[in-house]
């Protein structure tokens, strides 16, 4: 996988985050790194204060540093900055964090040296962890706390976690390195605040949050489909020329894959002519609803992938000839002082996809009520969906979990709407969009284990249909694919397992694989 500065995308941050892909820094990446730590040297030399090469930071900002002192104030940043607190982050989201920095550093406008983007692309194919505190970023003047705590390993300190030979050892910073003959760097002037000064926890959870949540969304429209299916309901709402008279681009993605996965549903075709005029709201607005999720999940990934490659420290390096002329710097350098590391652009539509998954988990819940519920459900299917349901629950419970699930999600606060000025109150305007990337995993995550609820009960459900009438071809195949992790509920049983098992076939994306190897065509 290559690490350009320039095209990044969320499938590429899960696969180095989850599945080790190895990271590749092309030439051309190179050059700019190494053009703009010229740049750098010609500043220091220079003599000018320059903003994060020889002041003091925040509100220290007018403290001249001598340049003899230059080296020792970026690792005096580095050591203070790493101030967090809570949960250490899990090892996909440091990965994540890790390819997300040399990413943006490799852009060519942070000034630092080859060197430390070598080290940095080195940790993560030779799988060298830092162990990073969750807590502490307020996302401007970006994730300061986590990225000094991975930082820290860089130049020896802090602690990591190294795998060799099938195990995970934990071990200090210098330790760390040398277990992979790797060399601790001496920061020189601007690489510290380089290292970090951006929004990379925030995006990289982000970016996490952006493949999860488009496989929530398509294993949701696969149990909606077969929900629809073993309630005797309708795909008729679904069809084409109701999404081109309101053309939401969400709208006619989640209907055109409920016609594909129910074409040719025996079930479905079995009532055509039945007495029912519309379906429940659940049901009918299926489209309308998960389609609006998958907008909202579609604008924060424009975002994500326009921040992935983008360069998010301060301050930012450029050719002279580039800047505006009262820039700091010398003849051929510019130093510019700016905002780019402020989260707001990944925290407002992080805020908005918390809102949308928890929409698209309560919409599974009310369906998984459908099929359970004994006021509301079709006559062909018992109460719970149980034989002998009074001596025996069911499925009643899976519900409740639904329930909690998504009331946990409704709960969730909207961390953007908040602000706390710090540093003596210079950076008096945050976003608090760590804390937006947290919350907004968090919810998918319930999401998904809402949608395998709801397909362990639609693959529950069809055992009570008509044997000789067959499912879709891509409803079919999701049956297959929930009874091969969980088997037909015929006497009660603890839930948790088939929960998991059902949680991970669609977290993982091994049914959305499945239903369209079914179909022969991806889904939408």
């Amino acid at each position: 996988m290559l690490a350009d500065g320039e095209s990044l995308v969320p499938e590429e941050v899960a696969r180095v985050a989850r599945e080790d892909a190895r990271v590749v820094v092309p030439e051309s990446a190179r050059k700019k790194v190494r053009t703009a730590r010229e740049r750098v040297a010609e500043v220091v030399e220079s003599g000018e204060a320059v903003y994060g090469v020889n002041t003091g930071f925040g509100e220290l900002v007018d403290e001249r540093i001598p340049r003899e002192d230059i080296e020792q104030l970026q690792l005096n940043l580095v050591r203070s900055h790493a101030a967090g607190a809570g949960r250490e982050l899990a090892r996909e989201e440091v990965r994540a964090l890790l390819l997300g920095r040399l990413n943006a550093l490799v852009k060519g406008y942070s000034g630092v040296r080859e060197s430390v983007v070598d080290l940095l692309a080195a940790m993560l194919n030779e799988r060298i962890h830092p162990v990073v505190k969750s807590r502490g970023s307020l996302g401007a003047s970006g994730d300061l706390a986590p990225l000094a705590h991975l930082a820290l390993v860089l130049v020896g300190e802090g602690e990591a976690e190294v795998e060799m030979d099938g195990e995970t050892h934990r071990m200090d910073g210098a330790d760390a390195l040398a277990a992979a003959d790797l060399e601790p760097l001496t920061l020189r002037a601007k690489e510290g605040i380089a290292l970090i000064n951006g929004t990379q926890l925030t995006v990289g959870l982000a970016a996490l949050a952006v493949v999860d949540a488009e496989r929530a969304v398509r294993a949701a429209d696969v149990a909606g489909s077969l929900t629809t299916e073993v309630t005797m309901g309708t795909t008729a709402s679904a069809d084409e020329s109701i999404a081109a008279v309101r053309p939401h681009a969400g709208h006619a993605e989640s209907a055109r894959n409920v016609k594909l996965l129910t074409e040719d549903s025996e079930v479905v075709e079995s009532h055509r002519n039945c007495d029912r005029v519309q379906d429940a709201y659940s049901v009918r607005c299926l489209p309308q609803v998960h389609g609006a999720v998958r907008d909202a999940i579609g604008h924060l990934r424009e975002a994500v992938e326009v921040e992935l490659n983008s360069a998010t420290d301060n301050p930012l390096i450029f050719d002279a000839a580039d800047a505006d002329e009262r820039a700091s710097g010398t003849e051929n350098a510019a130093v510019l002082s700016g905002g780019n590391f402020h989260g707001d652009p990944l925290a407002l539509p992080l805020d908005y996809l918390t809102n949308a998954i928890t929409e698209l988990a309560a919409i599974c819940e009310r369906r998984v009520d459908r099929m359970l519920n004994p006021n509301v459900q079709e006559d062909h299917l018992p109460p719970f969906l149980t034989e002998e349901s009074g001596l025996r629950s069911g499925y009643m419970i899976a519900q409740y979990t639904a329930a909690a699930l998504v009331n946990e999600n409704r709960a969730t606060g909207r961390p953007s709407m908040d602000n706390t000025p710090v540093s003596g109150n210079q950076e008096d305007h945050v976003s608090m969009s760590a804390q937006s990337a947290f919350d907004a995993r968090g919810a998918v995550e319930n999401a998904l284990t809402v949608v395998g609820i709801e397909l362990v009960c639609g693959a529950q459900a069809a055992e009570f249909l008509d044997d000789d009438l067959s499912h879709g071809v891509g409803t079919g195949a999701a049956y297959e694919a929930v009874r091969e992790v969980v088997a037909p509920l015929v006497e009660d049983r603890p839930l948790h397992g088939d929960i998991e098992r059902a949680d991970a076939l669609v977290a993982s994306g091994l049914l959305a694989e499945r239903v369209e190897e079914a179909l022969g065509e991806s889904l939408d």
